[in-house]
């Protein structure tokens, strides 16, 4: 059965926290989604794309938590 309550993520003997591998698999996921929107030439409609890559991280971060891993 679940808990409610926060767990480690554990390779071998190393303990995680699941906020670790929420921000890393974020990260990743709005690089690739920022190369595409690079390629379609959608990210020069935006005035300030730095912003636009944390909102992209953030909404992964919220996303995978909710969906995925929670922390």
């Amino acid at each position: 059965m679940g808990s409610n309550f926060p767990h480690e993520l554990s390779i071998g003997d190393v303990y995680f926290s699941p906020v670790l591998a929420v921000i890393t698999l974020a990260f990743f996921a709005s690089v690739m989604t920022v190369m595409v929107l690079n390629k379609l030439k959608i990210a020069r409609y935006f005035a300030a794309p730095a912003y636009v890559f944390v909102a992209i991280m953030t909404l992964y971060m919220v996303l995978i938590d909710t969906f995925w891993i929670k922390f």
